[in-house]
């Protein structure tokens, strides 16, 4: 984790983020065995004057070369396949939450509790204040509450965009006419900042997200005030 945050990237915000974490910690720690192996036997054969002429025949070098690479790839595709389902699978949530986007714009619907809907805007530059984010702000933060399961119904009402929240490994893309639904778990609270991640039009990079996770008596009460 303090590699990551050292690096600048989000720290995670939800179990699917830590586990998309160690596998790529996982991944690279295999990545780094090879090349320091296959940087040992290049550096070994150009300073090695012995030559070896039964090397093009040695049946127990390619089984080895053949065998090794498919028991890596085995060790690196059992950790894939677990987190990809796990990225898919949808348990039971307490919270729905349907999105649609817009251009250049996000709109939410809260329909679980009560016919609760806005539109998120990306704060204009000349009004940002000392405690806002240039391009990344927005007028109405999407307000979840933490260690909570919620489910994310995705759509657009013009053309594709895609809803990301890096710090929660969501990245679900929004297709006019279809419904995309991604499951998620916050466990802390804070804010989390994201954006579109597909190129739909000029104002493309003014469509920042802002998810605010409190507590859920803190949820409660926004409900009501709104």
């Amino acid at each position: 984790m303090a590699t990551w945050f050292n690096l600048n990237l989000q720290e995670s915000a939800s179990p699917l983020m830590e586990q998309m974490i160690l596998f790529h910690d996982h991944s690279l720690l295999i990545i780094f065995m090879i090349t320091i192996m296959v940087a040992y036997v290049m550096t070994t054969l150009m300073f090695n004057s012995i030559n070896n002429r039964f090397l093009m025949e040695n049946q127990s070098i390619e089984t080895i070369w053949t065998i090794l690479p498919g028991m890596i790839l085995i060790f690196i595709a059992l950790p894939s396949i677990r987190l990809l389902y796990l990225l898919e699978e949808v348990n039971l949530p307490a919270l729905t939450i349907k999105i649609i986007g817009h251009q250049w714009y996000w709109n939410y619907e809260y329909s679980d509790f009560k016919d609760l809907e806005f539109d998120s805007f990306m704060i204009p530059m000349n009004t940002l204040e000392l405690n806002n984010f240039r391009a990344l702000d927005v007028n109405n933060h999407t307000v979840v509450p933490f260690l909570t399961q919620m489910r994310l119904l995705i759509t657009s009402a013009d053309v594709i965009h895609s809803w990301a929240m890096p710090a929660m490994a969501i990245k679900v893309d929004a297709n006019p006419g279809r419904l995309n639904q991604v499951s998620f778990l916050i466990n802390r609270p804070g804010l989390f900042f994201g954006q579109c991640s597909e190129i739909c039009g000029a104002v493309h990079s003014f469509m920042p997200i802002v998810v605010e996770s409190v507590s859920k008596s803190s949820f409660v009460n926004w409900l009501k005030n709104n």
